[in-house]
C-alpha cells in the first residue's frame, strides 16, 4: 500500500459507467479533502480525477455497457492524496501517455497525469483495469 506505515483515511465509491458519473465523482472528492488538504492540492486532485473518471467511461467496457461501474478509491496521509479509478476493462485499449497536438480537441488526460502527479500507474487484469496517482503536499 502506498500509504502503509502512516496514519490515512481512505474512502470509495461506484458510479454508474455515464458522462454524468464524472462531476458527481469530484463533488463527492471535494467533499471528503476540501478542509483536509491545501487549494492547490485539491484542485490537482480534481482536475486528475476529473481526466482519469472520463477516460475510464469513455474508453472502457465501463461506458459502454448498460451496468457499467467507474469505482473512485481515495486515501489521504499527511503527505499526499492517493487516487484510483477502478473501471470494467477494455480489449480495445489500454492506458497510454500521448503528447498531444496544440489543435487537438482530447487525448490530454493521461498527459496531465503525467505532468502533475508526483506518481501514477495504472494495472489490469481479469476483473477489469484502473489507473492511479499520487499528489503531495
Amino acid at each position: 500500500m502506498p500509504w502503509a506505515g502512516e496514519p490515512y483515511s481512505a474512502w470509495r465509491k461506484a458510479f454508474p459507467g455515464r458522462v454524468e458519473s464524472v462531476p458527481e465523482a469530484r463533488a463527492w472528492v471535494r467533499d471528503l479533502l476540501a478542509g483536509r488538504v491545501g487549494a492547490s492540492v485539491l484542485d490537482d486532485v480534481l482536475l486528475l480525477l476529473s481526466e482519469l473518471a472520463t477516460n475510464a467511461v469513455a474508453h472502457s467496457d465501463s461506458g459502454r455497457t448498460a451496468d457499467g461501474r467507474v469505482t473512485v478509491y481515495v486515501a489521504r496521509t499527511t503527505t499526499m492524496v492517493h487516487v484510483e479509478v477502478a473501471d470494467d476493462g477494455s480489449d480495445a485499449s489500454a492506458p497510454a501517455v500521448r503528447v498531444p497536438e496544440t489543435d487537438d480537441d482530447g487525448g490530454r488526460g493521461l498527459w496531465l497525469v503525467e505532468m502533475v502527479a508526483a506518481q501514477w500507474g495504472s494495472h489490469r487484469d481479469d476483473a477489469g483495469g484502473s489507473v492511479w496517482f499520487k499528489v503531495t503536499g
